[in-house]
């Protein structure tokens, strides 16, 4: 039924692989997302779950045949006209709204994603220089992760998440965004650690000289203090013995009056 897996069912006793019950038969038209039923009267009904009724039982333009041989009388009704689940088609309905509204966050997000003028998510570059001669850079080139950049469209109400098919359309774009999600994701991971170590070195480099330029240019408190306290020291006996030479003279000059 409809590309789903083929179900050979052989009614029996049960035993090597046969059906005798409602449940084995249940169990073997699961793998064709179908089911079936027994009313009082007997009369057994197979049915599958189709939300936008795009599909019928039994007929061969859905890819499907009903059919067999017995070994007594029994007769195959024409399979009924599938009916719309419109509850479900109403969820469905919703989900597309859902759907779109996200994708215009996506967008919006992608281009508020910038700094300083530069949006790796909006397609720009980045280069990076790590010393005053330019000769060691970094250049990083941006991608467009909008919602289009991403491959996803908009959907429309009717048209998409009407079934499983159409369903799994938008679910398999979904898993190829997500893939390029995390291919740039582990890009971008790999060009911040150069730059997070080229930061580090940096730092490391400044500290290095910044010590260098202190040695060189900052005094020592202790030892100027100790140099200023000698020549104070120097200074006050320089008057003192300025001072008694003086004396000295004076004491020579009144001995020759």
């Amino acid at each position: 039924f409809n590309g789903g897996t083929a179900v050979d069912v052989t009614f029996g006793d049960g035993n090597g692989g046969t059906v005798k019950t409602l449940d084995q038969l249940n169990t073997k038209l699961q793998a064709n997302n179908q089911t079936a039923t027994i009313d009082s009267t007997g009369k057994l009904t197979i049915s599958a779950t189709n939300d936008y009724a795009s599909s019928t039982l039994g007929s061969a333009s859905a890819g499907g045949v009903i059919g067999g041989t017995v070994t007594s009388a029994l007769a195959f009704s024409t399979a009924s006209a599938p009916v719309v689940d419109a509850s479900a088609q109403s969820v469905r309905s919703n989900l597309v709204k859902q759907y779109n509204d996200i994708l215009a966050q996506i967008t919006t997000t992608a281009q508020d994603a910038s700094f300083n003028g530069v949006n790796l998510l909006g397609g720009d570059q980045l280069k990076l220089t790590f010393n005053e001669t330019g000769k060691s850079s970094l250049n990083i080139t941006g991608v467009n992760f909008n919602a289009a950049g991403l491959g996803l469209a908009t959907l429309s109400s009717g048209t998409d998440f009407i079934d499983n098919a159409a369903t799994n359309k938008v679910v398999a774009n979904l898993s190829a965004a997500s893939t390029n999600l995390r291919t740039q994701g582990s890009a971008l991971g790999s060009n911040l650690s150069i730059v997070q170590i080229r930061q580090d070195f940096s730092k490391n480099l400044i500290n290095v000289l910044q010590t260098g330029s202190s040695n060189l240019t900052l005094a020592d408190t202790n030892e100027e203090a100790a140099n200023s306290q000698a020549l104070s020291t120097r200074q006050s006996i320089a008057v003192s013995a300025l001072s008694l030479a003086n004396q000295s003279q004076q004491s020579v000059l009144q001995l020759l009056r």
